[in-house]
């Protein structure tokens, strides 16, 4: 073979890998498009559900974090049974089951079925969130480890914005139909059906199987599916048997206190707030019978993230982790200190400037939890911290509509930046840099 037709060989085979890399990056992303859409739905149907159901406000409040807290359950435990059976079953399981609790959301007949349906779609999506952010990091090479597992999180915010805003739309065409809320809540099988079909195929993760001492086929799917510096990675790594125990030994005890806690600083002020996003506007004085303003702060979400995706490679990891805490904690700052402000720009300006800081650093939440747990707890590591953020996600979204009541629009906003200040202190502390490692490396 000469020279040329060498080269022709090797541009064919490196664009196969890309190929597959980008399908198992894109199929990754269901449990986060699946995700976004619903709780973006349950941000603009609960209040019309509330009516048709006859809600009480704690089974509102309890509505409206139920997703949260089964993620919370999910992600603490179906991660360590991920790394236990593998990625590839687990990849279809989480779907099915989302695509049957959304279409059940349709027939639905009291408050606490509704409730009850949202805790298993939140465990379907706790689930995926370990399996997704395993299988990427375990397929793709360093070069594009990184903006694959953040590019992830594009998935959520378009899904969370295109779902917001197709529902809010659908509300202003129809705002007599009573039980249109239903279908803005099974509207979410959509998306569900369309991974599920996507992912039928793909094959098991040969990290996976390496550490299940299954070296035979894990070098049969490595030959297929991985580049050359990647499959030599692959055989770095040391293998060890590791339990679920081993996140809080001293060895990885930071590690876990680290992904957790930024995870958790970082989504907590975010889904109380545009959870019950309708309500702050109002008690704001924000203008709630225009709707633009709440689909402009979704687009502030999707650009915030595009930006931060464009810098994981560029800035690094711990560099922007820090830099969007500040970003996220300042407009917080102040939005609460005027939260009596009449000002329509100053209120969609901070809240705007708040969106697009947590979007850009949100892109590490799937990265650095994939990056630094080896292969033998990665799922695990991924799922815990999942879970916990959405621990205090759950608090915040049950809470925020007691404290808007008890103690004022401005003490609530200013709860959610001393939790930004707080993640921001831990950032500093603990973030390493993991830019430009192999895998073997990171998990070092």
């Amino acid at each position: 073979m000469d020279a040329k037709q060498l080269y022709v060989s090797n541009v064919t085979v490196g664009s196969s890998f890309e190929r597959f890399q980008k399908k198992v990056t894109t199929c990754a992303a269901g449990g986060k498009l699946c995700d976004g859409w619903i709780l973006a739905v349950i941000g603009i149907a609960l209040p019309m559900s509330t009516t048709g159901l006859g809600m009480s406000s704690t089974q509102e409040a309890l509505i409206g974090s139920a997703s949260l807290i089964g993620l919370f359950i999910g992600g603490l435990l179906f991660g360590w049974v991920t790394d236990k059976i593998g990625r590839k079953k687990m990849f279809l399981a989480t779907l099915a089951t989302f695509l049957v609790c959304s279409v059940l959301q349709f027939v639905v007949i009291d408050p606490w079925q509704l409730f009850f349906l949202r805790v298993l779609l939140g465990l379907a999506v706790g689930a995926d969130y370990a399996v997704a952010g395993a299988f990427v990091a375990e397929f793709n090479s360093k070069e594009r480890r990184g903006p694959g597992l953040a590019g992830l999180l594009i998935w959520w915010y378009v899904c969370f914005t295109v779902a917001a805003t197709l529902s809010i739309l659908v509300i202003n065409t129809l705002p007599d139909s009573p039980d249109l809320w239903r279908y803005i809540l099974a509207s979410s099988f959509v998306p569900a059906a369309i991974m599920l079909f996507l992912r039928v195929g793909l094959p098991e993760s040969p990290r996976w199987l390496l550490s299940k001492g299954r070296e035979q086929e894990a070098r049969e799917v490595a030959e297929q599916f991985l580049d050359p510096i990647t499959r030599t990675d692959l055989f770095k790594e040391q293998i060890r048997s590791l339990s679920y125990g081993a996140l809080f030994s001293s060895k990885y005890i930071k590690k876990t206190l680290l992904t957790s806690l930024f995870w958790m600083a970082q989504i907590t002020p975010f889904f109380a707030i545009y959870i019950f996003m309708p309500k702050i506007l109002h008690a704001i004085n924000f203008d709630s019978t225009s709707k633009l303003g709440e689909i402009l702060l979704y687009v502030f979400l999707l650009v915030g993230c595009l930006v931060g995706v464009s810098l994981i490679n560029r800035l690094g990891r711990r560099k922007l982790l820090i830099a969007t805490f500040v970003g996220q904690f300042i407009p917080l700052l102040i939005l609460g200190i005027w939260s009596d402000s009449h000002s329509v720009v100053l209120i969609v300006l901070c809240f705007g400037i708040f969106a697009f800081f947590h979007a850009a650093g949100s892109t590490l939440q799937m990265l650095y939890p994939s990056e630094i747990f080896p292969t033998e707890i990665r799922a695990t590591g991924v799922g815990f911290a999942a879970g916990m953020s959405r621990l205090g996600a759950a608090v915040g979204t049950f809470l925020l509509p007691i404290g808007l009541v008890q103690w004022g629009t401005g003490a609530v906003i200013l709860t959610g930046a001393a939790v930004s200040a707080a993640g921001l202190l831990v950032a500093i502390a603990w973030a390493p840099e993991t830019r430009g490692l192999e895998l073997s490396q990171t998990a070092q």
